[in-house]
């Protein structure tokens, strides 16, 4: 540890700082990897599961990094939330959070049986060809009105993904895309229904114990890179179009299901 900002090293980092507090060296990557994730999350309303935890994990144990994130995304969605709370569409986002609920335990099945990568193999194939789909016929899948069915079955899956392996967003952003919500009624519904979701997730974090002294401190240092980071994505947002930005949604979509096809392939071989 350092005192009085003399140069040294810790745990193999160089580190700095000032009575008593230590700064990895690594600490600009982290705010880099903050910023983009956060700017990505305040513009589109989801997809920052594709760089925080994958990158930060580089730079920081899992064990600070998924807390991290869990703490960042949090506090992006209540930020959102206060800022366009009256583009939320309020009961899309509790019928898809109150399903979420109930397909939580099913996920964690999923995560304990022996056909999990199937499972995941199957939905990024599924995610891949919806979204490649929507992308060269646009207009052929939409809903004009809200059905019931389809909203806490997409929030059932997405309770599921979020079980088994962290990831609710795909069925919710699917669902959204279908609705087509506008830019700030996705960015705002979405952020709705993480929010709530973010919270019991920290709180389990912290019943586990893995919401630390270093998780705090972490979240701290990164939050001169989130902040900027959600007015810019709140700027970007307000600008796109509703069919520019479905085409942004159904990229994002691709990405995630490739990732999710990546993980079976790189695991099995």
């Amino acid at each position: 540890m350092l005192e009085s900002a003399r140069l040294t090293f810790c745990s193999e980092r160089v580190c700095w700082g000032v009575k008593g507090t230590v700064i990895h060296a690594s600490l600009l990557f982290v705010l880099a990897i903050v910023f983009v994730a956060t700017l990505v999350r305040s513009a589109f309303g989801f997809g920052e599961a594709l760089i925080a935890v994958p990158l930060l994990a580089l730079f920081l144990p899992m064990n600070v990094a998924a807390p991290l994130a869990g703490l960042l995304s949090n506090s992006v969605a209540a930020m959102v939330v206060v800022q366009d709370w009256r583009h939320i569409h309020l009961r899309s986002a509790a019928g898809l959070l109150v399903a979420t609920v109930f397909g939580i335990p099913l996920g964690l099945l999923v995560l304990t049986s022996a056909h999990q990568e199937w499972v995941k193999a199957g939905l990024g194939i599924f995610i891949m060809l919806f979204a490649a789909y929507s992308l060269l016929s646009p207009g052929t899948f939409r809903l004009d009105s809200e059905h019931q069915w389809l909203l806490l079955s997409s929030g059932f899956l997405a309770g599921i993904l979020g079980g088994a392996y962290g990831m609710n967003g795909p069925p919710l952003v699917i669902y959204g895309s279908l609705r087509r919500w506008s830019p700030q009624h996705f960015r705002a519904t979405m952020h709705a229904y993480f929010l709530p979701a973010s919270i019991l997730g920290m709180a389990g974090y912290w019943s586990t114990g893995l919401w630390t002294a270093t998780v705090t401190r972490e979240f701290l240092f990164s939050v001169p890179a989130m902040l900027p980071a959600v007015f810019l994505g709140r700027a970007i947002n307000h600008r796109f179009s509703g069919t520019g930005f479905l085409k942004y949604v159904y990229v994002g979509l691709m990405l995630i299901g490739g990732l999710l096809l990546l993980e079976t392939v790189t695991r099995r071989v």
